[in-house]
């Protein structure tokens, strides 16, 4: 009998384990997760960027955990030897008409008390990244590059260090609650407990119904397709480049992003996946995407974003479309400098009535907490998220 079980091994579920033994290092802690490895769909697919917490509106549970989960995972990266670079990031203006967007990111940070804040001019510019072009750009020094993947088999040893269990290649099946236990059953076995945290990301909804619990939303699956830049183009990007955001829609747009071992990606779109783990264009799961066309709410939150959907596609199977994004931020990049790269899934929640989640998303029940939307900053603020979670078990029956 365990007195956790966590149903997911991505960095959010790995880092409310490590949390749970920071408090309590008596207590019997289970990890489940169906695959292989650890950390094998969204965070492993995760770019690698510590954000800052420039995007998130004030006060927001993104804005708060962002904030303070970056010195947490600094520190732990720190200790167990995690390589990372505050090498700083710039969100570029390339129109007049993004300039009153740059200047909302500019209030919206300083609100969430990120450090080191300037909006700069283009020879500022120049001298940060000298291949980008725009009219006035936000620095923020302080965002970095990590590997997540590392970082979550980090977690996962110090899980194991300090007696809690993980347990692979077991997919959950069945759950049952009652007043004195849990019961999940799984392709590996069954196991009791006497609370079940769900980190289950691109299935935690499913993970939820299957413990009798409504969680008011369904999770849509999003593409989101990158390039990588050939070596010899590399000295275009030095850093972060960004756009400036479109407030329509959920996704931060094509940008440009330098990894912790030097590698420099472009991208990505954002295309509806056929299959919740659909990282290929020829990835297909009739009965998921069925899920997806014939809930209401999909339809209800599609119509709007009708066009931007369809330019997203255009990108996906046009590569001069891509690239015609692309260069706005960098006019010399060209179709010669790209590779073909990888690509994530991003667990997007949607609620019944047809509205995106924009925040983190967790929804308590009898002995049961459900993480039912974890997007970006997830991963930099994972520790914080863990914390709270872990603080929630405490008080849950």
């Amino acid at each position: 009998m365990y007195d956790v079980s966590i149903i997911g091994a991505g960095i959010v579920g790995l880092a409310t384990g490590v949390k749970l033994l920071e408090h309590n290092p008596d207590i019997k802690l289970l990890v489940i997760d169906k695959e292989e490895t650890l950390a094998s769909h969204q965070t492993g697919h995760n770019s690698g960027v510590i954000h800052s917490g420039i995007y998130y509106k004030p006060g927001s549970l993104k804005a708060r955990n962002c904030r303070d989960g970056i010195a947490k995972l600094l520190e732990f990266a720190q200790e167990y030897h995690v390589p990372y670079e505050l090498c700083g990031k710039v969100i570029v203006a390339t129109s007049e008409e993004e300039l009153p967007g740059l200047a909302d990111l500019y209030e919206r940070g300083l609100a969430n008390g990120v450090p080191g804040l300037e909006l700069i001019g283009p020879e500022r510019l120049a001298e940060l990244e000298p291949h980008a072009a725009g009219l006035q750009a936000l620095h923020s020094p302080n965002t970095g590059i990590i590997d997540f993947s590392a970082v979550a088999e980090a977690y996962g040893s110090y899980i194991r260090a300090n007696g809690g269990e993980i347990v692979l290649n077991s997919k959950v099946i069945g759950i049952s609650i009652n007043s004195s236990e849990c019961i999940i059953k799984t392709t590996n076995g069954e196991y009791k407990t006497d609370k079940i945290i769900n980190c289950a990301g691109l299935y935690c909804d499913k993970i939820a119904r299957m413990a009798g619990v409504d969680p008011g939303l369904k999770i849509v699956p999003f593409r989101g397709e990158y390039y990588t830049i050939r070596e010899t183009s590399h000295h275009l990007v030095k850093n972060l480049i960004y756009p400036v955001p479109d407030p329509r829609f959920p996704f931060l747009g094509v940008h440009y992003t330098r990894g912790i071992s030097g590698e420099v990606e472009a991208g990505p779109n954002a295309v509806l996946a056929f299959a919740r783990e659909g990282y290929r264009k020829r990835d297909f799961n009739l009965l998921e995407l069925l899920e997806t066309l014939t809930y209401p709410a999909f339809w209800k939150m599609a119509f709007p974003f009708m066009s931007l959907g369809l330019g997203e596609m255009y990108r996906s199977y046009y590569k001069p479309a891509f690239v015609k994004a692309l260069q706005k931020l960098i006019p010399e990049i060209t179709g010669d400098d790209l590779a073909p790269g990888e690509a994530g899934v991003r667990a997007q929640a949607l609620y019944n009535d047809g509205r995106l989640s924009d925040d983190f998303a967790i929804v308590r029940s009898e002995r049961m907490i459900n993480i039912l939307n974890a997007p970006s900053p997830a991963a930099t603020a994972s520790l914080e998220i863990g914390e709270s979670i872990a603080d929630i078990a405490t008080s849950i029956v």
